[in-house]
């Protein structure tokens, strides 16, 4: 069976079609930029402004986490069939309107919360110095705050993105876009082969993913970065030296 999933993913017929792997693959990767696009212009505001403020963060919080205790499934098949219906949506195919909004409430909770946890945790000193220096509100966050907190933020998009990615695959059961469609094709012909090609690419894509942003989370860590040029300070301080005893 694995040796026939591999042999269908190769095959370059596969990728063909209007319903091939090709057009479900571009759906779903559709579907995850535009609700993370959307979970980050609407939950990171939110957590930035309500962290410092130390007021509304856990209601905030709390309301987010609404998406973590329902299932997924059961908010997709309330909208798809009772509010936003099944009907095409642009590019994003039949249920698309009630997949984004699915995903939207399922990717906010660890943004908003890993935000809002980093905004808390500033040292109260590095703030007080920062404005006895002079600095402003805005400059402050800026150069600051945000820098500060930058880490703790990549960390809740990229458990966003990866949970994100590999949920948009349910679509498929309330008629929707995506690389499940492979899935539910595979289980309701009786074509194991597909169901595991299709597990094989969510997976592997989710492994790039993470693999992509949890690079980008180190190298956005300031303290990594001073840690790195404190590094390299030493050793051309002890390379110098020992030139000079030569």
């Amino acid at each position: 069976m694995l040796a026939d999933a591999i042999a269908y993913l190769l095959d370059p017929s596969s990728w063909g079609g209007s319903n091939g792997l090709g057009v479900q693959l571009v759906q779903q990767t559709l579907l995850t930029i535009t609700s993370l696009g959307i979970v980050a212009a609407f939950g990171l505001p939110v957590a930035l402004w309500l962290g410092p403020l130390g007021k509304g963060g856990t209601f905030a919080i709390n309301v987010s986490n609404v998406g973590r205790a329902i299932p997924v499934f059961a908010v997709l098949g309330l909208l798809s069939v009772g509010f936003l219906g099944s009907g095409e949506f642009g590019p994003y195919g039949r249920a698309g309107l009630a997949t984004l909004v699915s995903l939207v409430l399922f990717g906010l909770p660890p943004v908003i919360t890993n935000a809002y946890v980093g905004m808390r945790e500033i040292d109260a000193d590095v703030i007080e110095s920062a404005r006895g220096m002079g600095m402003a509100e805005w400059r402050l966050f800026r150069q600051v705050e945000l820098p500060l907190v930058m880490p703790l933020v990549m960390t809740g998009i990229r458990i966003a993105l990866v949970q994100v990615w590999a949920t948009a695959t349910i679509a498929a059961l309330v008629a929707g876009p995506g690389l499940g469609n492979t899935i539910t094709y595979g289980f309701s012909n009786g074509r194991y082969e597909l169901v595991l090609a299709g597990a094989i690419l969510v997976a592997v894509i989710a492994l790039l993913l993470e693999g992509v942003f949890a690079y980008i989370e180190r190298a956005v860590d300031p303290m990594r970065r001073i840690y790195r040029q404190d590094a390299a300070a030493q050793s051309t301080t002890s390379m110098n030296r020992k030139g000079v005893r030569l």
